[in-house]
Parts: C-alpha cells; structure tokens; sequence
C-alpha cells in the first residue's frame, strides 16, 4: 500500500475570520481536530505534518478533548515551522515529508470525506497527481483594476473548475517543482500550480459542496449545517 505524508498548512492569520479559525469550535471539537482525524485513522497516512507558528495554541485546544492523547501522543502527528506565505509553508513540511507521496490539505478544511480522500489519493497513484475541484457556477467577470470598472469580457465558465484540497502528488515531483519555479512564491495560490508551471499533468477528480475552508464566520454556519444533516442522515 502506497504512504501518504499529509501536510497541513497551519501558520495563516486568520484575518477574515477575526480570530484563530482552527480553535473555532465545529460541533463541540475545534476545527483543526476535525481536519486531523479525518487523515489520522487512515492505513496509507504515514503522518501528518502540522506546519504552523501556533503550535502551543492548537496543543492545548486538543489537551481539552475527553481523549487528547489519541492525538497528541500519536507516532504519525508530526510538527514543523510555517513560512511567511503558504507556498513557503508547504515547501518547509515538503523538506520534512519522509514519504514518495504528499498530500497537501487546508487545515480548515474539516469536512473532507473519506470518499473524496479515496478518489484523489487513487488518481494521484495512477496519474503523478491529483487534487479535487467543483465546476465553477456562477457568472465570471473580467475588468481591470478595482470596482468600479468596466467589464472587459465574460469569462466562459464550462471549463472552469474551483480547486480544494487534499493535493496530491509525488514528494520528489513537488521538490523539482519548487526548485523550477519562476514566479514569487507570494504569487502561488495553490499546491499544483507549482506542478502546472513546471509542465507536469495534474488530475481533477470530483470534488465535494461539505468540503469547504473555512474562511469566514458564515463558513463555520454552513460547516455546521454540513454536521447536522449528517447527524439527520445518520453518518
């Protein structure tokens, strides 16, 4: 069975949502629990990095569960230095990563299905990597420079898709890709862009409305809506 080193970019500041997102409380645990154990339990999940400035913080957030240590005291959790923008946070852990494949998660991301995990981790073994996304549905504008402006043209949305997380790709594939890239890493919004510019293929598989970030206080609501129809539903 292929090994997965799951890193979770962990040093943002939070700023649109007003406070530390991954403490927020989702359903009586803290975000970031949530998004841990939606990886921890898993067979091919040979760690988890958490890449963050707040390690301190988020211990003690998981120090108040009934059962802390399943976590705190697990082999695989493993901690590592953010990095002033994501791009950099990710290439810190990518240094750190001891398996062929990593997978690249949003922390905040706590409702990442077990199904969704199969499907990318699966695509990335046959195809070199892999990452979810959902068809872009609304309406796409493009002008030139901040509002008010004029439109310049409608952007045709049928081959648009919204990217999630996990992302996932060979180490060494990640590795060369970063020592390739031309742009400011300030510049790279997502993991496979690194991959998109260094001319490798990237996979899109089905991605999921529950496996939103949370971003905004109104996130955690719809997060939360998530988390009841599941209980409503049975899962």
């Amino acid at each position: 069975m292929p090994q997965f080193s799951v890193i979770f970019p962990a040093a943002g500041a939070s700023s649109r949502f007003g406070a530390n997102k991954l403490l927020a409380n989702l359903g009586g645990q803290p975000v970031i629990v949530r998004t841990i154990n939606a990886f921890l339990p898993r067979k091919d999940v040979a760690e988890i990095i958490i890449a963050t400035n707040q390690r301190p913080m988020i211990e003690e957030a998981i120090a108040q569960l009934a059962y802390p240590e399943s976590i705190l005291k697990s082999a695989k959790l493993r901690w590592c230095d953010g990095g002033e923008t994501r791009a950099h946070t990710v290439k810190i852990a990518t240094d750190e990563a001891t398996s062929e494949w990593v997978g690249v998660h949003d922390a905040a991301r706590p409702l990442t299905s077990q199904d969704l995990i199969d499907r990318v981790f699966a695509c990335a073994e046959q195809t070199g990597a892999s990452a979810p996304a959902m068809p872009v549905t609304l309406t796409v504008k493009e002008a030139q420079g901040p509002l008010p402006a004029m439109i310049i043209h409608t952007v045709p949305r049928a081959r648009l898709w919204a990217m999630q997380t996990p992302q996932v790709m060979r180490r060494s594939a990640l590795i060369e890709a970063y020592a390739a890239c031309a742009l400011p890493l300030d510049q790279i919004t997502d993991d496979v862009q690194l991959l998109e510019l260094a001319g490798q293929a990237v996979t899109l598989v089905a991605g999921e409305e529950r496996t939103l970030k949370i971003t905004t206080p109104l996130d955690l609501d719809i997060a939360m809506l998530h988390l009841s129809r599941d209980t409503v539903d049975g899962l």
